[in-house]
């Protein structure tokens, strides 16, 4: 084709303030691409306005308008757009098209571990600092001393494998130095063996009840104003427009990280985009259109699968990520739960949209337990957070769920 590796991945910012900025996508294709892509886009904090793409089963042109924001780092977006793309030297073989079917090898994981002086929005500024360092958090304790003091353990990955290195190990301990200023006491990085890691996603087990409500494929019809919502996500199938595609019709209400939900669940399912076209309109109700195939390149003409995979993608973009306010013992508790990816990837910026709807709701949290459970032959991510309840809840617990879940769907 002709394609530099340099011209794989171009980005055109917008002229002026609220212009988007328009990324390109010109590379070999393979099932799950615009998943990944979108899952990036996302990681950076940017919404999707507009969508292109296109393929003839080997090479895809991708096109999609962004709206991000003065921080964006838009040299460190392509690089990491670049590294999920294809080689060019793929474009004539048949591997780019069948699912990942080897996993790379785990990254290492690090043990953070710091002591400092507890204060409101503590966590969320910790969670920023890694999220600008390209630190993953796999893992959360927190531990509130009866003296004010807070003991944070995060196990994290560094997306840069750099982080068994003397230089990296000491920047991240001097940005969050400068960021928490006096506050903090002591801080540590240091690697953790493999049998360390193992144990170390384990969770407290969920109550039956939470695990029957919370995650349930299927919407109660006990609550007629959310299953009239459930029905208001529009998702057709249609056979009669294509000879050899089968096209997806969705109409829905936007939310942050939509395109990401309907590609990662069409990846799940080893479904190939041939064509499709995403946009948003005023309001925020969305279109999308997508003529797709099966792994074997032919359409979906099982009733059972069609409705199967209708299913799935309307309770994904009504409710892609599950949250609740419940009692612990006593105690109040937060539940954030998100599926994985077939991948092992979870949904990115989970925690740090959590920690963002504390602080703007000024509400401490005493203790977070973030884990993986098999639950009805799925993997969820699930964040358990216990609130500060010392001088009583300021807000309450229907505030509190409607910030958090506001947050996370991007609802301002």
């Amino acid at each position: 084709m002709g394609i530099l590796n340099e011209d794989v991945v171009l980005i055109r910012r917008g002229e002026k303030p609220g212009d988007p900025t328009v990324i390109t996508v010109n590379c070999p294709d393979k099932t799950g691409l615009g998943c990944d892509l979108c899952r990036i886009i996302l990681l950076f904090g940017l919404s999707i306005a507009r969508g292109d793409v296109s393929t003839d089963g080997k090479w895809c042109y991708i096109v999609l308008w962004v709206m991000g924001k003065p921080s964006t780092r838009w040299s460190l977006l392509k690089k990491r757009l670049l590294e999920v793309c294809p080689s060019c030297s793929l474009a004539s073989s048949i591997l780019y098209y069948h699912s990942e079917n080897q996993l790379p090898r785990p990254p290492d994981v690090f043990l953070l571990k710091f002591w400092c002086l507890d204060r409101k929005g503590l966590l969320h500024d910790v969670t920023k600092v890694l999220c600008d360092l390209e630190l993953t958090i796999k893992r959360v304790k927190v531990s509130t001393a009866p003296d004010g003091r807070v003991l944070d353990l995060f196990f994290i990955t560094d997306h840069r494998e750099q982080l068994h290195t003397k230089g990296r190990k000491e920047d991240a301990i001097n940005y969050l130095k400068a960021t928490l200023g006096d506050a903090m006491i002591s801080c540590e990085i240091e690697l953790v063996c493999p049998q360390v890691t193992a144990c170390s996603q384990g969770t407290l087990s969920l109550p039956s009840a939470i695990t029957e409500d919370m995650f349930s494929l299927e919407l109660s019809k006990q609550h007629p104003s959310a299953f009239a919502a459930y029905h208001a996500v529009s998702v057709t199938i249609d056979n009669s427009l294509s000879p050899v595609h089968t096209l997806i019709q969705i109409l829905c209400q936007d939310h942050k990280g939509l395109l990401y939900d309907i590609m990662r669940t069409l990846k799940d399912y080893n479904i190939q985009v041939s064509y499709g076209r995403f946009y948003t309109r005023p309001k925020g109700n969305c279109e999308v259109d997508l003529f797709i195939v099966q792994t074997d390149g032919k359409k979906i003409v099982d009733p059972s699968k069609q409705d199967a995979l209708c299913s799935r993608l309307r309770m994904e973009l009504f409710d892609p990520l599950r949250v609740a306010v419940v009692s612990r013992g006593p105690d109040t508790e937060l539940l954030v739960a998100n599926p994985v990816e077939l991948s092992g990837r979870g949904r990115p910026l989970v925690f740090y949209d959590i920690t963002l709807a504390f602080k703007i709701l000024n509400t401490g949290i005493f203790s977070v337990e973030i884990g993986r459970h098999m639950i009805r032959s799925r993997e969820w991510e699930v964040y358990r957070i216990l609130l500060d309840e010392g001088d009583g809840l300021s807000v309450s617990r229907k505030e509190i769920e409607r910030g958090v879940r506001h947050k996370l769907m991007g609802w301002e």
